[in-house]
């Protein structure tokens, strides 16, 4: 999927620079506007996790963690012609958990699922000066992410997993992206961003404690959208 959704955004960049040699300028961004778009947002974990220990005991299964794709939003203000600042916003994303190897507790190949939400605040740089139809820009930011609605599968709640419990997470993040402007108002936008979120997770098995201590999602988050300025 993390392919894939890569080869989309090379394929959305290589239309950005067609248009770009193809047609007339339109003006850009300038000091003082206001952004806001709307459009897919897919969130690729590159996950890295500990293995799950409960009761004391290290199961030796670590987790992997699947995609998801939402409507994605942003709005963003100039400060100067060349330089926004940019929140990152979204409808919930859900991810489904699933165990490293195939069904190691009797239960089937999935742990259970966890629902977030990453609030992304961001300062880009605009490489082109306002003439410029495409404009290419780099940024780097601060992340929240919420975690939320964690639960297990209905097999495993059966053979006595509960009250499954990840922490929010504190990271940084860094993009790059590209408007292309459609007219004075309206304009294309790809980007491609990393996120760096760090959790952990806490279960009970019968009366005896669980956890994953060490859960690395960091993923990489891929958005197509359309974008109009104020």
């Amino acid at each position: 999927m993390r392919h894939i959704m890569r080869k989309h955004f090379l394929s959305a960049s290589a239309l950005c620079l067609t248009l770009a040699a193809l047609s007339p300028l339109a003006s850009a961004h300038q000091q003082g506007d206001w952004i806001v778009r709307g459009g897919l947002t897919t969130v690729a974990p590159d996950e890295s996790t500990s293995n799950i220990v409960a009761g004391g005991t290290d199961l030796g299964v670590a987790l992997n963690i699947d995609n998801d794709t939402q409507l994605g939003l942003n709005v963003a203000y100039f400060i100067t012609d060349n330089i926004n600042i940019e929140l990152l916003a979204a409808t919930p994303f859900k991810h489904d958990v699933n165990f490293s190897v195939a069904d190691p507790l009797g239960t089937g190949n999935q742990l259970g699922e966890v629902t977030h939400l990453p609030p992304t605040l961001t300062a880009n740089y605009y490489f082109n000066d306002a003439s410029s139809a495409f404009q290419p820009y780099i940024g780097a930011g601060i992340n929240y992410t919420f975690i939320f609605d964690e639960e297990f599968t209905g097999a495993n709640e059966t053979a006595g997993l509960s009250d499954l419990s990840l922490d929010n997470s504190f990271g940084l993040s860094a993009q790059v992206g590209m408007d292309y402007q459609i007219d004075t108002k309206w304009h294309v936008n790809a980007s491609v961003r990393f996120i760096d979120i760090d959790t952990e997770a806490t279960f009970k098995v019968g009366d005896a404690a669980g956890k994953v201590s060490d859960i690395e999602i960091d993923p990489w988050v891929y958005t197509l959208s359309v974008g109009y300025t104020f």
